[in-house]
C-alpha cells in the first residue's frame, strides 16, 4: 500500500470549483454545495473489490472505534463518515499505516451523504458514537439525530439492518428514543427504557474512554430497521 502522509491527501480544486470527488479510498463531499443524485453502491465490488457486508459509522471523529472494528472484523467492510476534513484525513492515514484495506473514508455531512450519494440498501449495520449533543437549548437544531435523518438512515440500510447509538448526554438520549419512535422505520432492540449503560465487547472510542475515566455513564441504544 505504501506509507502515506498528510501531503498525499488534498482537495484538488478551489472553493469556487468545489465538487464531490472520489480519491484513493476517500470520498470528499464539499459543504454548501447543490448536490445531484450520485449513487455509490458500497455493497457492490466497485468500492471494496468484494461483496462483503458493509457497516457504517457516522461522526467517526479520529477513527479510533471504527479502526479497531475493521481490524477485528476483516470479513466486514467499513465506511467512516466524518464532516471535518482534518479528522477524516487522520482516519484515511490510519487505513494505510495500520494496513486496514476494509475501511473507506467519507468526508461529508451525514444527512447530505445519505440523501444524495448512498444507494438504498447499502449497509447491514450502522453506528453513531457520541454525536455532538449541542447542550444549549438554542443549539438543539444542530443535533444529528432527528426523525428525518433516521428515515434517511433507514433507507440506506438493508432489510432488518440495525442502528446503534451511543451518547453520554441523558437529554440527547431521551431525544434519540423519541425521534426513533417518530420516524416510523425502527423498532427498539432493548426493552424499556430502551437503552443500556453497558454493552459488552462494543469497543473503545476517544469519548467513551474519556467518560469512563471520569466515572460517567454512556447510554447505548440499538434499533432494528422495521421494513423487513
Amino acid at each position: 500500500m505504501g506509507l502515506k502522509t498528510k501531503k498525499d491527501l488534498h482537495i484538488p480544486f478551489t472553493w469556487e470549483e468545489r465538487r464531490p470527488v472520489l480519491l484513493e479510498r476517500f470520498f470528499y463531499l464539499p459543504k454548501q454545495f447543490d448536490h445531484e443524485q450520485m449513487w455509490l453502491a458500497f455493497s457492490s465490488p466497485e468500492i471494496f473489490g468484494n461483496d462483503r457486508p458493509v457497516h457504517l459509522e457516522l461522526c467517526s471523529g479520529n477513527g479510533q472505534w471504527i479502526g479497531e472494528q475493521a481490524l477485528k472484523f476483516p470479513e466486514v467492510n467499513w465506511v467512516a463518515v466524518e464532516m471535518r476534513f482534518d479528522r477524516a484525513r487522520k482516519i484515511w492515514l490510519k487505513t494505510f499505516r495500520e494496513e486496514i484495506p476494509n475501511l473507506y473514508v467519507v468526508c461529508a455531512e451525514g444527512a447530505a451523504f445519505l440523501r444524495h450519494y448512498v444507494k438504498p440498501g447499502s449497509f447491514t449495520e450502522s453506528y453513531v458514537n457520541f454525536p455532538d449533543p449541542w447542550p444549549k437549548r438554542s443549539h438543539g437544531k444542530h443535533r444529528l439525530i432527528w426523525a428525518p435523518f433516521l428515515r434517511l438512515l433507514g433507507a440506506a440500510m438493508r432489510s432488518g439492518g440495525s442502528a446503534t447509538m451511543v451518547t453520554d448526554d441523558a437529554p440527547y438520549r431521551d431525544q434519540m428514543i423519541r425521534e426513533f419512535a417518530k420516524s416510523g422505520m425502527w423498532e427498539p432492540e432493548f426493552p424499556m427504557p430502551y437503552y443500556r449503560t453497558e454493552l459488552s465487547s462494543y469497543g473503545n472510542s476517544f469519548f467513551g474512554d474519556l467518560w469512563t475515566e471520569k466515572g460517567l455513564e454512556s447510554f447505548y441504544m440499538k434499533y432494528r430497521n422495521a421494513n423487513y
